[in-house]
């Protein structure tokens, strides 16, 4: 029987690129389905959440990011451009987003496709992975080609059915906050989040006692 799964995820936060690639592989290798729910980053739920926190976490979140993307030999670079528009130096969250909006609304329209989780490994590839410039050109269009989805048709819907598309979106935070966490990513199976890129091997074993099986 395949088992079914839940991920939080946001296109901004850098442990979600992290984890992804895995939880595709977790696919591919068990009789598992993921259903991709995306939220939006903290910076637009809670604009003034770097501003509150202490200020060694910003340092330490980029040297903590890289280290690990080092360690598992993934590609990771600084995004150019950032999908949150933010002054790194004072921490403050700009009123002007011309990025993180539409992509978490193609990110949503991916997912009632049921290829949320192909869009959001592609399209995090290009963020976190070094491509400078991921938004310019044809990067998502090819992006979204090899996720299986009409790069032309996410737009569409996503501008068309912003409001719609919102809501959804959320409802997935609702849904995360339900399942006993706030941040991203959490991988939620049978009513037990595992929170972070660290607790995937821990959330593997769980799904063993409950019977997930290799394809």
């Amino acid at each position: 029987m395949t088992l079914q799964a839940d991920v939080y995820w946001s296109f901004r936060s850098p442990y979600s690129y992290l984890a992804t690639r895995r939880y595709v592989a977790l696919t591919q290798e068990y009789d598992l389905s993921i259903n991709q729910r995306f939220v939006y980053p903290l910076a637009i739920r809670e604009p003034d959440f770097f501003e509150k926190n202490h200020p060694n976490w910003l340092g330490y979140v980029f040297k903590d990011i890289f280290r690990v993307a080092q360690y598992m030999d993934i590609p990771m670079a600084p995004p150019n451009p950032d999908p949150i528009v933010q002054d790194i130096a004072t921490r403050k969250i700009s009123d002007d987003q011309p990025h993180i909006f539409l992509l978490t609304r193609m990110g949503q329209a991916a997912s009632r496709r049921g290829k949320g989780l192909e869009f959001a490994d592609e399209v995090s590839r290009l963020i976190w992975g070094g491509v400078q410039g991921w938004n310019e050109g044809d990067h998502l269009e090819q992006a979204a080609t090899r996720a299986g989805l009409n790069h032309a048709e996410l737009i569409a819907e996503a501008e068309a059915n912003a409001e719609e598309l919102d809501a959804e979106i959320a409802d997935n935070q609702k849904a995360l906050e339900a399942a006993g966490h706030w941040g991203v990513p959490t991988l939620m199976f049978d009513g037990e989040p595992f929170f972070g890129q660290d607790r995937i091997e821990l959330a593997v074993w769980r799904m063993k006692q409950k019977g997930l099986a290799e394809r």
